[in-house]
């Protein structure tokens, strides 16, 4: 499997690359998570399953499902972030839809928002079906008087800087039921099942996307506050940044994981929650292990697109 230029639909683009992805049975991706699992969760549960209608709470997604022509996309990046903000990297999904061939599709993922809409950094929970013209997206941005967080309907297509999606006709269809409680080990949720498929699979890279419940406990997020002035040029410069707090269930997320980067320079994992109790932000891990119950609902992605990488690239503040 090659990676494989693609003309880019709009001049300010560097570049767009495509790549296939391993796709296995989904019979066969059960198996593997669930050995994965088993080794950080003392209960769990994974099997094909019929999805349930998402649009319905706790999830509140724009569209009932997650099936249909999968993909993942990968678009800017961090290096746009940090160590200062590049404020000309601005993005549209009807763009971006439109690069990857389904300009109606249904995007969820994590992402950052745009800083001239919202008027401020802020950290972007798309969940928007562009064909449906329904957008239930919402940001999160740090309040500068008192530091709180505050989550705000986002009624726009446009990002900045940075983004990961997974792409689909948001129909209803077979995906992958994941059901933890009862954390054992020190890796949250994703990094367990991403690391387990890339220990498995080794260098055939099987991308994921969905959408994954804290039904039950607590868990650390952090949210961007405005840009920095000062570079930042460390993971520890980024931590002293970022803003972090607490959430407690029921918090949902949209995630995308790849367990292998063919060479595109990506984001190998990044998760984004919010909940209707003003809480939401970069998914970090729980911190009730004993409690803590998630059941997710995903998909494996048939092919990831790339889209105007950085040209000068850097591994900081990727976590």
């Amino acid at each position: 499997m090659e990676t494989v230029a693609v003309q880019t639909k709009l001049e300010h683009w560097q570049e767009v690359k495509s790549h296939p992805l391993h796709v296995p049975a989904y019979e066969e991706v059960c198996q593997v998570l669930t050995n994965c699992l088993q080794a950080n969760f003392k209960d769990v549960a994974v099997s094909v399953a019929a999805c349930p209608d998402l649009t319905q709470a706790p999830f509140h997604l724009a569209s009932p499902g997650i099936t249909g022509k999968p993909k993942l996309v990968d678009v800017g990046g961090v290096p746009n972030l940090i160590p200062l903000v590049t404020r000309s990297k601005i993005y549209n999904l009807r763009d971006v839809a439109d690069q990857i061939g389904m300009p109606d599709c249904f995007f969820i993922g994590a992402g950052a928002g745009s800083s001239r809409l919202a008027g401020t950094n802020c950290e972007l929970m798309p969940n928007v079906h562009i064909g449906k013209q329904k957008i239930e997206s919402r940001f999160a941005k740090v309040n500068p008087l008192d530091g709180s967080c505050e989550v705000i309907h986002y009624d726009s297509t446009e990002f900045g800087l940075l983004g990961n999606f997974l792409a689909t006709e948001g129909v209803s269809g077979q995906v992958i039921k994941v059901e933890v409680s009862h954390r054992t080990g020190d890796k949250n949720f994703v990094t367990c099942m991403r690391e387990g498929l890339g220990a498995h699979y080794d260098d055939k890279p099987v991308g994921i996307g969905g959408v994954f419940l804290i039904e039950k406990g607590s868990a650390k997020y952090h949210v961007m506050p405005d840009f920095s002035k000062i570079p930042l040029e460390s993971d520890a410069a980024v931590d002293g940044w970022l803003k972090f707090y607490h959430t407690s269930a029921p918090f949902t997320c949209l995630s995308t994981f790849i367990s292998h980067d063919p060479g595109l320079d990506l984001r190998v994992d990044h998760t984004h929650g919010f909940n209707l109790k003003g809480d939401g932000g970069h998914y970090h891990y729980d911190v009730t292990p004993t409690d803590v119950k998630y059941t997710g609902y995903f998909v494996v992605a048939e092919q990831i697109f790339r889209i105007d990488p950085p040209t000068k690239t850097h591994q900081i503040g990727r976590d």
